[in-house]
């Protein structure tokens, strides 16, 4: 079995590459990460319109371009490397999997499309103050008013979730786990942003009071969806990172070619060619279990929950510690804010901990597979 890259995968790797070069580059990212939003409308638009990525994997009937997971990762990989400001992870990976994977035509057929077009921004609202990952971190309740569902509760570190005019929302019915769609301007609803370490990705406090939302699927079928949706973040997410570690392997073999010290490149001291090769080996088995769940998840396998955690778990530690050592090897000058690799440090260690840090899904890997 071929598990390299096509010829247009690849084609959309080096066209993704050169529109983020150009669109997300250090000091555009240093900008809108001081901003209120955290993104740039204007590229948003035309990162649908005209590349067509917030469409990339959603059917063509609901106005999307149809591809499949793969090419997804090839994406997410290179705004990995870029750190691209933008609410792209929590649209399209986060809401547009859930209506994806949540069987509603209906539901798909009023959302999908302006996520295709760009016009929604989506987000998921699951995580509570409990920081649980599971079933039994879901404790708002959603009570039936009539036609439509009356929301209460809170949901905490909700990515993109001050700008988003979409929010599915996990809650909890006499039935069990429901996802419901909420408007971003809903009465009751009160949204405000956090204070995080990664500010290149923004997150939300959301408090419901009374809030209206609309049914997503059945009632009670919620955790079902989620627990899909959330292998296949978790295996998405492995992407970003590992286009991440990329980048500051490349950043920290370079400043060792460039560096000079007692007359030679440090390069050339044993202890800095071990550091450098460490970072290789653990990025390149990264890719290896990314680009593997990537192809689980395009297929929805059976292997899909086992290999989302090891991925998961295993590309987080990779990029940490890539990101770390970058900045051991460009000494000083690495831990000054002027330098671009607390920001990776940063994305890091916050990717680290989003949707469960690496021990958490060793577990969920161990119970998986009935060790």
């Amino acid at each position: 079995m071929n598990f390299a890259f096509s010829e247009e995968q690849e084609e959309l790797r080096k066209v993704v590459k050169d529109f983020l070069n150009a669109k997300s580059d250090e000091a555009t990212v240093r900008e809108l990460m001081e901003t209120e939003d955290g993104y740039d409308p204007a590229v948003w638009t035309q990162m649908a319109e005209q590349m067509g990525l917030q469409g990339l994997i959603i059917p063509e009937e609901y106005g999307g371009s149809g591809y499949s997971f793969v090419e997804l990762i090839v994406v997410l990989e290179e705004m990995g490397r870029r750190l691209i400001c933008a609410p792209y992870f929590s649209t399209v990976v986060l809401a547009g999997e859930t209506l994806l994977q949540s069987g509603d035509d209906t539901a798909k057929s009023e959302y999908l499309p302006g996520i295709a077009d760009g016009s929604t921004i989506g987000t998921l609202a699951y995580t509570e103050a409990n920081g649980k990952w599971d079933e039994s971190a879901v404790t708002m309740t959603a009570t039936s008013d009539g036609d439509s569902w009356k929301l209460n509760g809170e949901k905490l570190y909700v990515l993109d979730g001050h700008i988003a005019n979409l929010i599915i929302t996990a809650a909890r019915t006499d039935a069990g786990v429901s996802l419901f769609a909420v408007d971003g301007d809903a009465p009751g609803l009160t949204r405000t942003s956090l204070s995080t370490m990664d500010q290149t990705r923004k997150q939300a406090r959301l408090e419901y009071v009374n809030v209206p939302g609309k049914l997503i699927g059945t009632d009670g079928g919620g955790w079902d969806i989620l627990s899909s949706v959330l292998d296949l973040a978790a295996v998405a997410l492995a992407a970003e990172q590992v286009g991440g570690g990329q980048e500051v392997l490349e950043m920290a073999v370079q400043y060792a070619k460039d560096r000079v010290q007692f007359g030679r490149p440090i390069g050339s001291f044993q202890a800095i060619k071990h550091k450098c090769a460490d970072m290789l080996l653990e990025v390149e088995s990264a890719k290896s279990a990314a680009y593997y769940a990537g192809w689980c998840a395009s297929e929805l396998n059976d292997e899909l929950p086992s290999v989302a955690s090891l991925a998961k778990a295993y590309c987080s530690e990779a990029y940490f510690h890539a990101a770390a050592e970058n900045i051991q090897i460009h000494g000083g000058i690495g831990f000054t804010w002027e330098h671009p690799a607390h920001l990776y440090f940063k994305r890091a260690k916050s990717s680290e901990l989003l949707f469960g840090d690496p021990t958490y899904h060793r577990e969920l890997l161990a119970q998986r597979i009935g060790i």
